[in-house]
């Protein structure tokens, strides 16, 4: 009797609910890939020039004015499966009184001036050590010593790829080489790149050589981007070789 009396008074009994489990928390999800830099300007020169201009194929950037001094010239050639490319005119003897040169520009374009973005700029080579004089310079836009720069070289004693920067505000110059030469005689795609705080150098696709730079320099500057030389001083880094498929990334 006790035993019933005291189940039916726990019976009566009300409990609280026991509380609801928390619901997980969400998993982050991955991070979203960083998109792919954006092709800005390419030149192929599979259409040579048309009163005296190199058209963009990217559809982005600008065209290339060629110009010359000296009676400088420059050569559209096909002989690469990739399609034409471009000679420049040869190396002058040091003792020559006038010297023919040539090289490319375009006046200064937004996406040429990366800041502090993503920049990849690339060209296709072929030289060989003797056409070297001073430095080979394959494309530039800015001035060292003067404004911020971004540029392209091969250097004279060693032939090896050379990616060169210069920040705005600075006179420190940045400069990734590639660990083996280029200047073989050999067709060769250079590619420089700035991402974040590394200036990197890879030759056919692979990595050839980095240096670090500060996260915060920024390339800007109103110069024109030329292909082919800095300028025509007489004693100038002109480039001597023959060149395809120029262009540049954004990211």
């Amino acid at each position: 009797m006790k035993l019933a009396i005291a189940l039916a008074a726990v019976s009566g009994l009300v409990f609280p609910a026991a509380p609801a489990l928390a619901a997980p928390a969400p998993t982050p999800s991955a991070s979203a890939a960083a998109p792919a830099p954006q092709l800005v300007a390419r030149w192929t020169f599979d259409a040579g020039a048309v009163n005296g201009q190199v058209s963009d194929a990217s559809g982005r950037g600008p065209a290339l004015t060629t110009r010359t001094a000296d009676s400088g010239a420059v050569r559209f050639d096909t002989a690469t499966p990739s399609g034409r490319y471009v000679s420049f005119p040869a190396a002058c003897a040091t003792t020559a009184s006038t010297c023919p040169r040539a090289l490319f520009e375009t006046a200064s374009v937004a996406n040429l001036n990366p800041g502090t973005r993503l920049f990849r700029w690339s060209a296709r080579l072929q030289l060989t050590r003797t056409q070297i004089v001073g430095s080979a310079n394959v494309m530039q836009k800015g001035v060292a010593n003067t404004t911020s720069q971004w540029k392209m070289q091969v250097g004279k004693t060693n032939g090896k790829a050379q990616c060169v920067v210069v920040g705005a505000g600075s006179k420190q110059v940045y400069i990734a080489r590639s660990s083996a030469s280029v200047a073989d005689g050999q067709w060769h795609k250079v590619l420089c790149q700035r991402s974040g705080t590394t200036l990197s150098v890879s030759v056919d696709d692979k990595p050839a050589g980095q240096v670090t730079i500060p996260s915060n320099l920024s390339i800007s500057n109103t110069l024109p981007l030329r292909v082919g030389g800095p300028n025509f001083n007489t004693k100038s880094d002109m480039y001597h070789g023959r060149l395809d498929d120029v262009y540049a990334e954004l990211g």
